[in-house]
């Protein structure tokens, strides 16, 4: 029996494995000891044998919260995930099962590797519509790549998509393939419409270092980048100073910030209502697409979520924050849990990468049908 960590995404280690009813982990910190929650490691020789795996540090880690009432995740072919019996007592998280395979992988949430990232960015590339820019080398020294999808042409409204700020929250790179796909299909009426009257410009994965060394919020530099967004430095935390030089040159008319809550188990959005600018239309804005989104997908709620900032307090070095601030425009970000959706469970799976596509696929409309309230 052995356990291994040591691929894209990997984050485990191991403090004993010489029982299949005593396995003992640990999680490991990100770049700069600040955080740590994300796991991903594989399983090998316990075919048909009852595991008991321990991670013994799951009381320390950012957010303990995220472990009440959660199931671990687990794969035999790394494509199709299911959920496994998971309990947490405050201290240690434990993960009972009897894999059924020679080889199995356990992770937080389903992962969103390198390859296909890469993937996700030359499929899109086929279509003309699609120009792709590296916009700076990550610290780590991969491309930090921008898709703008259509042609910014007087009147269009300028949509800006980010996703994956935290590298551990990957059902925001799942929301994206999701969100492409529909955005791409020329026989969709809705897609095209939008990329009539708009421009859409997307970075599917703000921080592919992180992803790629199994960090929870973090960059290679330890950097936290939706704590950057008021003051990046270039050799920090480039993936925000050259997104935001981009941003500045373009303009935008609505912003969107693609993410996952640990704790709560709900789609939600938060916005940018703590800034000095704050007025009733900006108000209008965030309630009537957080209307539409819930007309258009169950998987949507607006009835739980962050408490509301209160007047003056926001924190500009949030993206939503100082976009809301800085461009006056509509600015969100959109949570989607590690756990299931309460409002509509499926056990098996919980919210799983499938669902969080459909969510990706609804919000092309929700975005079409914004439009006329960012005039």
């Amino acid at each position: 029996m052995q356990i291994h960590s040591s691929f894209d995404g990997g984050n485990i280690e191991v403090l004993e494995a010489e029982r299949p009813d005593g396995i003992r982990l640990k999680i490991r910190p990100d770049a700069g000891g600040e955080h740590m929650q994300w796991f991903y490691f594989q399983l090998s020789g316990a075919r048909d044998t009852h595991c008991s795996m321990t991670i013994e540090n799951a009381g320390e880690v950012s957010y303990p919260d995220g472990f009440e009432d959660y199931q671990a995740v687990a794969s035999t072919d790394r494509l199709h995930w299911f959920r496994v019996p998971t309990d947490f007592d405050g201290k240690q998280l434990v993960i009972r099962h009897r894999p059924s395979s020679d080889i199995i992988h356990y992770a937080y949430f389903a992962p969103y590797p390198q390859h296909e990232h890469d993937q996700l960015i030359a499929s899109s590339l086929i279509d003309e519509r699609v120009r792709a820019q590296v916009l700076c080398s990550t610290p780590d020294g991969r491309p930090h790549t921008l898709l703008r999808i259509g042609e910014p042409e007087a009147g269009r409204k300028k949509i800006w998509v980010i996703a994956r700020q935290h590298p551990g929250e990957t059902m925001a790179e799942w929301w994206v393939e999701g969100f492409l796909e529909r955005l791409l299909d020329r026989e969709e009426p809705v897609a095209s419409r939008l990329l009539e009257q708009a421009v859409i410009y997307l970075v599917p994965c703000m921080c592919l270092d992180g992803a790629v060394r199994g960090h929870l919020r973090c960059n290679a530099r330890g950097r936290n980048l939706n704590r950057e967004w008021a003051d990046p430095s270039p050799e920090e935390s480039p993936e925000v100073h050259y997104t935001r030089e981009k941003m500045l040159a373009t303009g935008v008319d609505l912003a969107f910030d693609v993410h996952g809550d640990e704790a709560l188990p709900y789609n939600f959005i938060a916005g940018a209502e703590g800034i000095p600018s704050w007025n009733e239309r900006k108000q209008r804005q965030l309630d009537t697409f957080k209307s539409l989104l819930a007309a258009i997908s169950p998987d949507f709620q607006t009835r739980y979520g962050y408490e509301i900032d209160a007047p003056g307090s926001s924190d500009l070095k949030k993206n939503t924050d100082w976009m809301a601030e800085t461009f006056g425009c509509l600015a969100m970000t959109l949570e989607m849990p590690f756990k299931d959706n309460a409002d509509a469970p499926m056990p098996a799976i919980g919210w799983s990468p499938d669902r969080c596509k459909h969510l990706g696929a609804a919000c092309v409309e929700a975005f079409w049908r914004i439009l006329p309230e960012l005039d």
